[in-house]
């Protein structure tokens, strides 16, 4: 299955939209937690999804590079 650049680009930005959700709420659902153990685990795991969407607009980032540089190059 062959992915187009502009596809990839749609789907970078469709997961950092998610996972910036997932850690959006996880940090809004902080106040609700007593135990400190389990504050510090879910402040990682908040933490963990924002570096997955970065990781995901890196990546988008990435493909529009991609596609601009590879129209100059073909006009």
């Amino acid at each position: 299955m062959k992915i187009s650049a502009q596809m990839s680009i749609i789907i970078a930005a469709v997961f950092a939209v998610v996972c910036y959700g997932v850690a959006l709420q996880g940090y809004l659902s902080l106040d609700e937690i007593a135990d400190p153990q389990q504050l510090s685990d879910a402040k990682g795991f908040a933490l963990f999804w924002a570096f997955l969407g970065t990781i995901g607009v890196v990546f988008g980032a990435l493909g529009v590079w991609i596609v601009r540089t590879s129209r100059e190059e073909e006009a």
